[in-house]
């Protein structure tokens, strides 16, 4: 089974934010100062985004930070908890 990695998370979290607000790639990853091809990799889960980054992007967002994170850890928990039950089950 494959645990859940937390820059996976991110990207997922930040991609369904952008996906919500009706907005494409390029006008976050203009927004952020950043190129379109990181943008996508770090929604991607393929790139791990700095502190900056993150703070970048959630304000081209205009998302707190403090919200992607407690998006990020519902996720991460949600995860965790589907893994243990699958463990349990396999017992």
């Amino acid at each position: 089974m494959k645990a859940a990695l937390l820059r996976e998370m991110l990207g997922e979290a930040l991609r369904e934010q952008r996906f919500t607000q009706g907005r494409t790639l390029r006008e976050v990853s203009s927004g952020a100062r950043v190129s379109l091809g990181y943008l996508s990799e770090v929604e991607r889960g393929q790139k791990e985004a700095s502190s900056e980054l993150i703070l970048a992007i959630c304000t081209a967002l205009e998302l707190p930070q403090s919200e992607l994170m407690r998006t990020v850890s519902e996720k991460l928990l949600r995860a965790e908890t589907k893994a243990e039950r699958q463990v349990g089950a396999a017992a």
